[in-house]
């Protein structure tokens, strides 16, 4: 699955001001390289070797035709297949290697800078959902970002992840990348829950209000300029409640 073998793809999702669509062909994989490198504040046009492996998906404002929000899909079809994915370059995922159903890298994940609106998230998510249903995908996973590469400003972020969201045992990412902050081992303070939800990335946010879980370290990324952790989501595992929310903007 990818850029490849896509042609005339449909509008995947749309609602009130946006809608959402896999992209289908190159110009707009440079549309979502271009909003990439301008969120992330690149030095060149945000490319890589994972590109043509991934669907792309692309929200626009319908009236405007603007690329607000895109992100990337990996699919894979089971853990065997993790060694093959972005994350596996920073993560030691032997452990989540025995997960035995279809599993969705998202990556890349951004929102235009400029433009500040709750519902390009939503529709992202309800784009996802809608992906996940139609393709039987068991797992969610990806990097979670925190913006720069300096830890002070986030420690109730990490703190909060520490005591309320680090991955089972059986599927806890191994430390691989040359330079971590190990804020499970490292921290032991109580985290304030208002700085620690204020600090924390919308994206991640988003995952752990679904009942997603962490790497019990963070990666310092200098060449993104980002602190990152492994964040995984079981989709059995997410609440009814909020199963129903994510679908009713999907469907």
């Amino acid at each position: 699955m990818g850029m490849e073998t896509a042609t005339t793809l449909p509008i995947m999702l749309a609602r009130g001001r946006y809608h959402a669509r896999l992209a289908a062909g190159p110009d707009d994989l440079a549309a979502a390289q271009a909003l990439r490198s301008l969120s992330f504040a690149t030095l060149g046009p945000d490319v890589d070797d994972f590109d043509p492996l991934c669907e792309h998906v692309l929200v626009e404002d319908v009236s405007s035709g603007q690329l607000v929000c895109c992100f990337r899909m990996l699919v894979l079809e089971g853990g065997a297949d993790l060694p093959r994915c972005y994350s596996a370059q920073f993560y030691g995922l032997e452990a989540l290697e025995g997960f035995e159903g279809r599993m969705v890298e998202m990556g890349r994940f951004c929102i235009h800078p400029e433009v500040v609106d709750p519902d390009i998230l939503r529709m992202a998510w309800g784009a996802m959902t809608q992906f996940v249903d139609e393709t039987g995908v068991e797992m969610l996973f990806g990097c979670s970002s925190f913006a720069g590469t300096e830890t002070d400003e986030y420690l109730d972020a990490f703190a909060m992840l520490k005591h309320r969201h680090l991955a089972p045992s059986r599927w806890l990412p191994r430390v691989k990348a040359p330079h971590v902050f190990k804020y499970a081992a490292r921290l032991r303070r109580k985290p304030d829950a208002k700085k620690a939800m204020r600090r924390m990335p919308p994206l991640l946010k988003t995952y752990l209000l679904m009942g997603g879980w962490v790497s019990d370290h963070a990666v310092v990324d200098r060449h993104m300029n980002t602190l990152h952790v492994f964040t995984g989501l079981e989709i059995g595992a997410i609440p009814p409640a909020r199963k129903r929310l994510l679908r009713a903007v999907a469907g």
